[in-house]
């Protein structure tokens, strides 16, 4: 049974198992003929290769309302792009591919470079932001969602729970936000979220002081999950991080626009798994060292933006405050037990070293 907590300033929608996925689908059928919806998935070109993605694919096949998707392809060649079109034709949905490196977005991307409007790298965030444009621009869908192409674990019921809130006309939610437990082969995951972004919330907290947007930060379970929905209104309102710090940024353009009555979270799984980053201690450009850093930078701008100044010596306060060394010494010892093999003793010797 999921768990029933209401913590924080922003609604919690707990999946309790009181509808069947037949039933909340026969009611999204019912939204859509008046609430059209639209579904954004951003991918890499490897992952039409990968093991999630194809579910995905199949996954969404099974579902009759959605109105529409948008692909965001990344990294693909011509012939690649061709593929792609190939493998997603196995949806029962009209679609659309955003070629991300084929001329004719690279030929508006430089338009809008000189205008300063295209986004600074590229990314997932430059890919969601190049497909929630075109959302706008078609100007069909009353509701958007979006999640990641390397769920493991997908199933449509996820992507059923994930637009509810958003449709629903009984419910004034503008915006939705997943979350699950990051648990998978007998072991937790979300390493950046337990041990940066609610550690580092804390410092910030005990830093600069009690805030609206850190409470608002803090109200959200998994703050670092790439599903969101929104109702169609909202999206010319939002400024997209094109780094990894996309997941924050979105919650920070929802808590600098809107109201936290028009914003909720959904249970959207009792297990949840994907792709993992390698930890890159060595190159601060890959893996989770650049997620990290991205997050870190995004907070401090989202922070800046609402008055708030950081000097040298805060930083220096925040580094005290925070408990970011013993984050970098426990993600050290995973990777010293992963080359050296230690036993579960060495490691409890290594940790209390």
């Amino acid at each position: 049974m999921s768990e029933f907590s209401q913590n924080g300033i922003i609604s919690t929608l707990h999946d309790f198992g009181t509808k069947s996925l037949e039933q909340i689908e026969k009611e999204l059928l019912g939204f859509s003929k008046e609430r059209k919806m639209e579904l954004i998935l951003p991918c890499l070109y490897s992952e039409l290769k990968g093991d999630a993605l194809p579910k995905i694919v199949e996954e969404i096949s099974k579902t009759n309302y959605i109105h529409h998707i948008i692909i965001g392809l990344d990294q693909a060649s011509e012939a690649q792009a061709r593929k792609a079109w190939t493998f997603f034709e196995k949806l029962e949905t009209p679609f659309t591919i955003l070629w991300n490196d084929g001329p004719n977005l690279k030929k508006l991307d430089k338009e809008l470079q000189k205008k300063g409007l295209a986004p600074n790298e590229y990314g997932k965030g430059r890919n969601v932001w190049y497909c929630i444009g075109m959302s706008i621009a078609r100007d069909s869908a009353r509701s958007v969602a979006l999640h990641d192409c390397d769920i493991k674990t997908y199933d449509r019921r996820m992507l059923a729970k994930l637009f509810y809130p958003v449709v629903n006309p009984l419910f004034n939610f503008d915006f939705c936000k997943g979350y699950y437990p990051r648990v998978a082969d007998n072991k937790m995951n979300g390493r950046v979220a337990r041990l940066l972004v609610f550690p580092l919330l804390n410092a910030l907290e005990k830093t600069i002081g009690k805030s609206d947007y850190l409470d608002f930060m803090k109200s959200f379970k998994y703050p670092l999950a790439g599903e969101f929905s929104f109702r169609r209104n909202i999206l010319p309102e939002l400024r997209i991080s094109s780094d990894w710090g996309i997941e924050i940024g979105i919650l920070s353009e929802m808590q600098r626009n809107f109201s936290p009555q028009n914003i909720c979270q959904v249970d959207l799984a009792d297990t949840y798994d994907h792709k993992h980053q390698d930890l890159s201690l060595d190159d601060e450009k890959k893996g989770l060292s650049r997620m990290s850093i991205d997050i870190i930078k995004t907070f401090i701008k989202k922070l800046a933006t609402q008055g708030h100044s950081f000097s040298r010596e805060q930083l220096r306060s925040l580094k005290a405050t925070t408990k970011l060394s013993s984050i970098f010494s426990m993600i050290k010892i995973e990777v010293y037990k992963k080359k050296l093999k230690l036993s579960n003793y060495e490691e409890k010797q290594l940790r209390k070293a």
